[in-house]
């Protein structure tokens, strides 16, 4: 570091945290709590957690919190406009100022407010100063402002999205530099602080021109050359451009009552915080702090809890890496690899795709803060020589193929899949740090190693863009110099093993989530690869057929949409299809873009269908457009050369209920109640002489909220085996069960699925095309008849508010962070979730279980038959047709009974050369046969 401007760096940062933005950001992120005497403590509460949270992760030498004055800051002066736009602080908020200060100073934190000046220009000024002494910064914000004050000495932290911006995350987040971001914000004008900028330039318009022009000045001199509309905006606005940058400008020369040297911090009045977290009712605080504790994680108040963090390291280790080129190096890795406890082991591939992949390298790690790296396809010109992949594959093989040697890795099965392909069938994986990730806290954030590196070690990991380079420009890994490849896979080896210490202890200390984690997710890891490497044929000249007569059905839609238009248009087109919407045939206008455009998106054309054919034909004319895009054309494409047969990627630490996802190609969304889906659905076919077996689960997720809820009515129809939805609509509407009307029965199929995924009167009505009063006594019937269904769905309610997460039947976990939110639609769509979570998390775990049990089943009585594919509720199986009419009872019979509830599982299944053909039930099971 540079040490020519005065006295020596500072060891650590100086850390300058924008208080205003903290504060606001702790109000909204916690429910409206208050003390025993009525007064709010929300924001306190979520700010001194936050504040807590910081001094222990970086345990800063000097630090200061700066607020913004409450009277007009001299840019009012300037343009007695700026920030009129903004409404008045809530009054829950502004009586919490006081205690927030009182708080801030019990932790012996300095803390300045300066009349005249806003925050921005505060820090501004504190980092310049700081910088000039030649000392490291950390601001800690969300305002995009302060992008500009980044350079190679200052930094920014966002500790809510867990990022850290330099300047070349400056670049990366906004496009431009941040000596640019002055200009760009100029430019773009700013809504929440009501600066003018130019109509029509956001983000993208911004950055493209500064980075083609150089500056806002290069840019106002060749306006006469910028075409379009933007241009036009752009000559009309340029007076106020001067105005706005002016305003967007951060200054660094305020006069500040203190000095750098004022900002370190004091030992906290342990007393006065233990008065005040008792007079605020913070009681947890409080037994921490007679504890003598060092201070307990970022967390919520009494209903509105969060998972538990593990407070980062304050300062990142660098890995040690050793590059294994010779057979000597080798041995003695191998040495080291048998006699460790646990292996961390990552794989290096020349592409993404597991299955078509070479492998270029493998790094290992059982030490943290070492790991070795072995180059095995490095291929650019002058690379170093380099030990066979085959030598080497042969010499790790015991120890990776040993089931009884507990191996570890960051998304194993890729690295499973990868090895797979090169022959070696690595066994004994025993952890992995993105599921552990995911099972203490699936929707709290990303789950890759980059993300937790940073969240749980405090380490700023070497990014596949920092060895390879990025755009059009960037490496394959096969061309990467080992020098690079060695450091960042040897860290990718060590970083593993270090989230493994921190994440695994979490999960550990947590019953319900260690028996999710063990029972479920891992021993689920080599199924989901099995069937991964298994694939799926599809007959491509069914899907050429395919195609061929979806574009001759789309070609007649089309024809028949510009009858109904009086005039020829483009269905793709929503600009033109809007003109003669709402323009030319005068329909209402049922909703808007996001830029203030009459919409055309599906829900609103729902609606206008019941007033014009034209746009159901534009819905009909869609689901055509993308079953040929996205399967007739694309499923071909992704035919795997080698094997001949598709193999999808099933997302295991994706949805946040637990459900598995498909990509590459998505498997899962291929509809099956249209003609059209399931043609598409015929083109899955067995190999020659064999057969497909599809077994789906029969309305799990109604039977779970039988058992769940313990409605006895409800639970009874099941166990009688009676039509769900005929009975509903029996109970509900007052008919002998064998004399329901089709019509009732279909309310009652509307009203059974749509309560569990927490449907409103409104969407009731909607989907029935009925008054929404009417919708209204259909729900108080059900409810009448089912009252166990409404106290379930309370309760849950309740139990989420109260514990701040929801479980599954198994234990499974889900946060639901707006659950207490004060933002009304927020706060609903998290009690919809809660009740539906259950539902959808249990019957995820239901199907999962199922696929570990059957995996072994079939390895140990069937080896010629192997699942294929998971799609919702549903499994598919190949093998020979007579094996598979033989098992499927007992397969469909074990997928019943894989665990008891109070009603029974029941599961449908069909036998045939195709996918569709087997998905037309020939017999059923059931947990109770």
């Amino acid at each position: 570091m540079d040490e020519t401007h005065g006295e020596a760096p500072s060891r650590r940062p100086l850390i300058l945290i924008d208080g205003s933005s903290w504060l606001f950001r702790a109000y909204h992120a916690l429910p409206p709590l208050t003390n025993a005497r009525g007064e709010p403590t929300g924001a306190v509460y979520g700010l001194g957690n936050m504040l807590r949270k910081l001094l222990k992760d970086y345990a800063p030498e000097r630090i200061c919190v700066v607020f913004d004055p409450s009277g007009p800051t001299f840019r009012n002066a300037l343009y007695a406009a700026y920030k009129a736009n903004r409404t008045e602080t809530p009054e829950d908020l502004s009586a919490q100022y006081p205690a927030v200060l009182e708080l801030i100073e019990a932790l012996g934190l300095p803390c300045v407010t300066v009349d005249g000046v806003e925050a921005d220009d505060v820090i501004g000024t504190l980092a310049h100063a700081a910088e000039g002494r030649g000392e490291p910064v950390l601001i800690v914000t969300s305002d995009k402002d302060m992008a500009q004050l980044v350079n190679e000495r200052v930094a920014l932290l966002d500790t809510m999205k867990n990022r850290r911006l330099d300047p070349a995350g400056v670049v990366d987040k906004f496009g431009v530099p941040p000596q640019s971001i002055i200009d760009y914000l100029a430019l773009m004008g700013d809504t929440s602080d009501n600066i003018p900028g130019v109509p029509g330039v956001g983000p993208k318009t911004a950055a493209k021109w500064l980075n083609e022009y150089g500056s806002l000045d290069a840019i106002v001199a060749r306006a006469d050359s910028i075409k379009g509309k933007v241009g036009d905006n752009l000559r009309a606005h340029l007076d106020q451009l001067p105005l706005a940058r002016e305003l967007a400008t951060i200054r660094r020369d305020v006069t500040l009552p203190l000095t750098l040297d004022a900002l370190h911090p004091r030992a906290p009045d342990t007393a006065r915080l233990a008065e005040f977290y008792r007079r605020h009712g913070f009681h947890r605080l409080l037994e921490e702090l007679e504890r003598g504790s060092a201070g307990a994680e970022a967390g919520a108040a009494a209903g509105a809890a969060v998972p538990p963090a593990v407070a980062p390291t304050p300062q990142s280790v660098p890995t040690a890496a050793t590059t294994v080129v010779d057979a000597d190096g080798l041995e003695a890795m191998a040495g080291a690899l048998a006699a460790a406890d646990l292996i961390c082991f990552d794989t290096e591939t020349d592409r993404l795709d597991a299955h078509q992949a070479q492998l270029v390298g493998l790094a290992f790690a059982v030490t943290a803060g070492q790991g070795w790296y072995v180059p095995l396809g490095h291929d650019y010109l002058g690379a170093p020589p380099q030990l066979a992949r085959a030598q080497v594959l042969e010499r790790l093989r015991p120890i990776l193929e040993d089931e009884h040697k507990p191996k570890l890795a960051q998304h194993a099965k890729f690295d499973l899949n990868v090895l797979a392909a090169h022959g070696v069938q690595v066994r004994g994986v025993a952890h992995d740090t993105m599921l552990q990730s995911y099972v203490l806290d699936a929707a709290g954030n990303r789950h890759d190693m980059d993300t937790l590196a940073q969240k749980h070690l405090g380490h700023t990991t070497i990014t596949f863009e920092d060895v390879a380079g990025k755009g059009r420009h960037q490496l394959t890994f096969n061309q990467v110099p080992v020098d690079k490849a060695a450091q960042y896979s040897a860290e990718d080896a060590d970083i593993t093993l270090r989230l493994h210490q921190a994440l695994y202890p979490r999960v550990c200390a947590e019953p319900a989530l260690k028996r999710v984690y063990e029972t479920i997710e891992m021993p689920l890891v080599p199924v989901l690869a099995q069937m991964e490497q298994a694939g799926v044929r599809v007959d491509t000249a069914l899907l050429r057929t395919i195609s061929h007569e979806l574009a001759v059905r789309m070609d007649e839609l089309q024809q028949q949409a510009h009858a109904q238009a009086g005039s020829e248009f483009n269905l793709g087109s929503p600009k033109q299809l809007g003109s003669i919407l709402y323009e030319q045939l005068q329909l209402p206008v049922l909703g808007k873009t996001p830029k203030g455009e009459p919409s055309t998106s599906e829900d609103v054309l729902a609606e206008l269908a019941a007033q014009h054919p034209l746009p159901q034909l534009i819905l009909d004319w869609r689901a055509l457009q993308k079953l040929r895009s996205t399967y007739a054309e694309q499923l071909p494409q992704a035919v795997n050369p080698r094997t001949g047969r598709i193999h999808t990627s099933y997302g295991q630490a994706i949805a946040a209920t637990g459900r598995l996802s498909s990509s590459d190609p998505n498997l899962q969304n291929i509809p099956v109640r249209t003609a059209e889906g399931r043609r598409i659905r015929q083109a899955f076919v067995a190999e020659p002489g064999q057969a497909l077996l599809s077994i789906d689960y029969s309305q799990i997720e109604l039977r779970l909220m039988a058992h769940l809820s313990g409605d006895e009515r409800l639970q009874q129809a099941f166990r009688d085996g009676r039509d769900i939805h005929q009975a509903t609509a029996a109970e509900v509407f007052g008919y002998a069960i064998d004399a329901v009307p089709a019509e009732r029965r279909r309310a009652a199929k509307a009203i059974n699925f749509g309560l569990i995924y927490g449907m409103s009167a409104f969407g009731l009505a909607r989907q029935l095309g009925i008054p929404r009063n009417e919708a209204q006594d259909y729900i108080d019937r059900f409810f009448g008849r089912y009252p166990g269904v409404r106290q379930f769905m309370e309760s849950t309610k309740a139990q989420a508010r109260e514990r701040g997460y929801v479980e599954t039947l198994f234990g499974r976990r889900l946060y639901l962070k707006d659950i207490g939110s004060r933002n009304q639609a927020q706060r609903q769509y998290a009690e919809r979730t809660a009740i539906n979570a259950p539902l959808q998390g249990t019957a995820a775990d239901l199907i999962k279980l199922a696929m570990i049990d059957l995996s072994a089943y079939l390895r140990q009585t069937a080896p010629g038959v192997r699942m294929i594919m998971q799609v919702h509720d549903e499994l598919v199986f190949e093998g020979p047709a007579a094996a598979l009419a033989d098992l499927a009872p007992e397969i469909a019979g074990r997928m019943c009974r894989v665990s008891a509830l109070d009603v029974p599982l029941v599961a449908d299944w069909g036998v045939a050369a195709n996918w569709d053909a087997a998905h037309t039930p020939s017999g059923h099971a059931s947990s109770d046969t």
